[in-house]
């Protein structure tokens, strides 16, 4: 997991977010990671994420079993159309190293690996860095 944060913290505007314990951000969200696209180095406040790094289960998304010690989730932002070809669709939902929809958003092009590693590791910091550019161009576009 740390890998992950690390490499993506070297990609240029950047703004990764980890709410820690006794922080501004709700109690739920603790020990998470948000990834941004935010040049300016603040927190957008019209711009979702493209990426995130979720540590535990949610009330309304629990299909991964991230409750169980030493899972996380990251959920990559890579669009509807690139979704198809990513997830495996036969895969349990608790499988780990697997490209899956993610559970709630997937039908929004969101797709997820449970603890990424050696099948999948690469292309989830490859799919990190093309949502990165990706959020990069919607910001670019927006300022023009």
């Amino acid at each position: 997991m740390q890998k992950i944060i690390d490499t993506v913290r070297g990609l240029d505007g950047v703004f990764v977010v980890e709410p820690e314990a006794g922080s501004d951000f709700p109690e739920l969200s603790w020990g998470d990671t948000y990834l941004y696209y935010a040049p300016d180095g603040r927190m957008p406040e019209r711009t979702q994420p493209y990426g995130t790094i979720i540590t535990k289960d949610y009330p309304d998304d629990t299909s991964s079993a991230l409750d169980t010690p030493g899972r996380f989730r990251v959920n990559i932002h890579v669009g509807r159309e690139q979704t198809e070809s990513i997830v495996d669709a036969d895969a349990d939902p608790t499988a780990a190293d697997v490209f899956h929809r993610h559970p709630l958003y997937g039908s929004s092009g969101w797709v997820c690996v449970i603890n990424p590693a050696e099948r999948t590791a690469d292309a989830v910091l490859t799919l990190l860095r093309e949502a990165h550019e990706a959020a990069r161009s919607r910001i670019e576009r927006r300022a023009r």
